[in-house]
Parts: structure tokens; C-alpha cells; sequence
């Protein structure tokens, strides 16, 4: 079994086990981790690749980043086995061009919002705590999110919410938002509550409280571009992997998922994936139990045609 968080690894990875089951990492593998995180997938892959294996890590974070690394490195991997890059995962090909690469054995992709940007009040990803409404994974570059939505009408936020977070409410909150431009995580988070509860009493807290996350959610991706980068990464991913290649990519909402899903099935029937995922793996009962930012995610993989 994979250890689980520490004081000094506070990120508990999702599906560890079913991670390594479907991406098969084997001593002397090169495997990419698009989304380094706090390392914990990244860990128990370098794991499975002594020895002479070697593994690129990829976090468009450059704030966790170094912290990750250092993490690793005091776990006793060194240059040798693994290096983190900063960068954007739909830059991949030139990533694996930029250390010699052709083609490796395994690519893992989790879309999630690692636990130190979630939990960290200045980068605006959670409304626990005051913060600016940030939400930007790299915020060294780009527009906050209260600057973008400053700029937003109605109609155009209301698509934003729809299409990025299948939000039942999107014209409501949409106008709510264009009505208070909060410039702040818990204004945000108080203006579409309020909202909500007052405009339609009847609606039950759960579903409001879920508007409210779907709402960060949305923005989030918008911010980030999210999803325009993860069709450039799966129209990358076979040229990226070597023939029987494995790929494996952790979804959190249906919007990504679909796209997974399509794009693997597209591999398969045009024979450029030799055999994907029929049906999701979700996290065991236990693990979701344990930890409720697992309930949500969902792993679909695939394996590259010879």
C-alpha cells in the first residue's frame, strides 16, 4: 500500500492504487506526470521504475512546484530518476522533444485541484477563507478572475457556467454575478448563496451549496483555460507514447470526462488506441469515504496501438 499524507506531503492522491493498476509503471519505464501536485501519484510511480527508471514531472504551478520537488528529493529520488518541469501539460510534445525523448512508456494525467492550492486563502480556489477570487493555477501570468468576469455580460457568463460546470442555475447566478462583481472568495460565495436562497426558496441547501462550488468551478476552468489544454494534450497523447503506450487520465467534472471519453473512443475505433477503458473506475467506497474530493473523480484509460 501507498502511504497516505504527511506533514511533509499535506496532498492525499486519488486512487493511488488504481492509478498504478491501469498505468503499469515498470523498473526502467520513462512515465510523465502531467499534473505533479504535491507528488503523491508521482511517488508511488518512481516506486514501480527502480531501477533506471525515470520520470518528467509536469505542474503548470510555479509556486508548489519547487516544493514538490524538494519533497521528492528529500524521499531519495534523485536528477537521475526524476525531474520537474514548469509547464503546461499541452505542451507536451515539446516537453519530451526538450529531453530526447520520442516517446514513453506511460502518461498520467490528473485534472483535480491539488490540496495546497485548495486549501491556500491567497490563491482563491476555496471560499473557507477570505481571499482575492484569483483562481489562477499560475499566478505569475494571465487575469485573476475577478478581472475576467469585470468584463463579462450576462449571456456570456451564463454559457461559461453551463459549459464548464453543467450549472442548472447559470442565467440566474450568471445575472447575480454581473449585478455584484465580487472581487472576493467569500463575496462570491455569499452573492450566489443569497441569491439563490432568495430567488428560489424552495431549492434544498445541499443543491445550493453545490452551485456555489460549481460556480468556482466554472470560473476556475475559464480562468485556466482548462479545457482548451486538455484537447490540445489528447490530440498529443498517442504521438507522445511509445507502441502499447498506457495513458491515464483522472476527470472531476462531466465536461472533462466527455472529452476523455470521445477522444479515446476516436483512438480506438481509427486503431491509433489498441484498447481504452469501456466503462469509468471510480474510488472505492472506503477511499471516498475518507476523502470526499475522491467521489467525484473519475479514471478512464487507454493503451497505444502498435
Amino acid at each position: 500500500m501507498v502511504d497516505g499524507p504527511s506533514e511533509v506531503d499535506p496532498h492525499r492522491p486519488i486512487m493511488v492504487e488504481e492509478v498504478l493498476l491501469h498505468l503499469r509503471p515498470d523498473p526502467g519505464g520513462v512515465v510523465v506526470d502531467c499534473t505533479l501536485g504535491g507528488g503523491g501519484h508521482a511517488r508511488a510511480i518512481l516506486g514501480r521504475l527502480r531501477p533506471r527508471g525515470r520520470l518528467i514531472g509536469l505542474d503548470i504551478d510555479p509556486l508548489e512546484l519547487p516544493r514538490t520537488e524538494a519533497r521528492l528529493r528529500a524521499a531519495g529520488f534523485g536528477v537521475d530518476e526524476f525531474v520537474a518541469v514548469h509547464g503546461n501539460f499541452r505542451a507536451l510534445p515539446d516537453v519530451l522533444a526538450s529531453h530526447g525523448l520520442t516517446g514513453v512508456d506511460a502518461v498520467l494525467v490528473d485534472l483535480g485541484v491539488s490540496s495546497m492550492q485548495h486549501d491556500t486563502p491567497a490563491r482563491g480556489f476555496s471560499y473557507k477563507h477570505p481571499g482575492p477570487l484569483d483562481l489562477r493555477m499560475d499566478p505569475t501570468c494571465g487575469v485573476p478572475a475577478w478581472q475576467q468576469i469585470a468584463d463579462l455580460g450576462v449571456v456570456e457568463l451564463s454559457r461559461v457556467l453551463t459549459t464548464h460546470a453543467d450549472e442548472p442555475h447559470a442565467d440566474l447566478i450568471a445575472r447575480l454575478i454581473v449585478e455584484g462583481r465580487p472581487g472576493t472568495t467569500q463575496a462570491l460565495e455569499r452573492l450566489v448563496r443569497l441569491g439563490l436562497t432568495g430567488a428560489l426558496p424552495t431549492l434544498p441547501k445541499a443543491d445550493v451549496k453545490m452551485s456555489v462550488r460549481r460556480t468556482f468551478q466554472a470560473l476556475r476552468i475559464l480562468v485556466n483555460d482548462e479545457l482548451a489544454a486538455l484537447d490540445a494534450l489528447l490530440l498529443a497523447l498517442p504521438s507522445c507514447l511509445r507502441p502499447g503506450g498506457r495513458v491515464v487520465v483522472l476527470t472531476f467534472h462531466s465536461g472533462e470526462d466527455r472529452r476523455v471519453k470521445n477522444a479515446f473512443r476516436h483512438g480506438r475505433r481509427t486503431g491509433v488506441y489498441s484498447s481504452v477503458a469501456r466503462t469509468v473506475v471510480r474510488s472505492a467506497k472506503q477511499e471516498t469515504f475518507a476523502n470526499r474530493r475522491a467521489a467525484s473523480a473519475k479514471l478512464r484509460w487507454a493503451v497505444r496501438g502498435g
